[in-house]
Parts: structure tokens; C-alpha cells; sequence
């Protein structure tokens, strides 16, 4: 796979393509198509890397600390919250 960088400038480039009114409807249409591609891996790519970066900013410094992951809910369960199948305690 392409670095984040190369395939970012690419999709500056679609978008200029896309924009020129020189370009015609059928290689507009498929330099969005490719554009449309590219967004989402990169939106894929960040998403990963915010969640990486979430969870080094939250890691606790002391072993007995809970780390903060309110951005995160479906991950409390692993992280030491509530768990709902445990019988109540008395």
C-alpha cells in the first residue's frame, strides 16, 4: 500500500481533475470514483491512528489506576468496567 502522504496528494489531484472544466464527464466520473476509493482508506487510516494515539493518552501511569476511555465505550468491558454477565455482589 501507498504511504498516506503519496495517496493524499493523489486525491488533491483527482480533486483538480474533477474541478477542471476541461475534463470530461466520463473521466470525471472516474477520477471521483478513484477519489471516493482513496477518501475512505485514508478516513480508515486516521480512524486507526486516533485510536492508537486515544489509547497511548489514556494508558495510566500506575499499575492500579483504571485508564480513562470515555471515547471508547465499547471497550470498558476489557478495560475493567462493568460486567453485565457477573452475578451482583452482596
Amino acid at each position: 500500500m501507498e504511504p498516506f502522504e503519496k495517496r493524499l496528494s493523489r486525491l488533491e489531484e483527482l480533486v483538480e481533475k474533477v474541478r477542471d472544466p476541461e475534463v470530461g464527464l466520463e473521466d470525471a466520473a472516474r477520477y471521483f470514483e478513484e477519489g471516493v476509493k482513496l477518501a475512505k482508506g485514508l478516513d480508515k487510516d486516521l480512524s486507526n491512528i486516533e485510536r492508537r494515539i486515544e489509547i497511548l493518552v489514556n494508558t495510566p501511569d500506575e499499575p492500579d489506576e483504571k485508564p480513562v476511555l470515555e471515547l471508547f465505550p465499547e471497550l470498558g468491558n476489557a478495560a475493567g468496567g462493568s460486567d453485565e454477565s457477573a452475578p451482583p455482589q452482596e
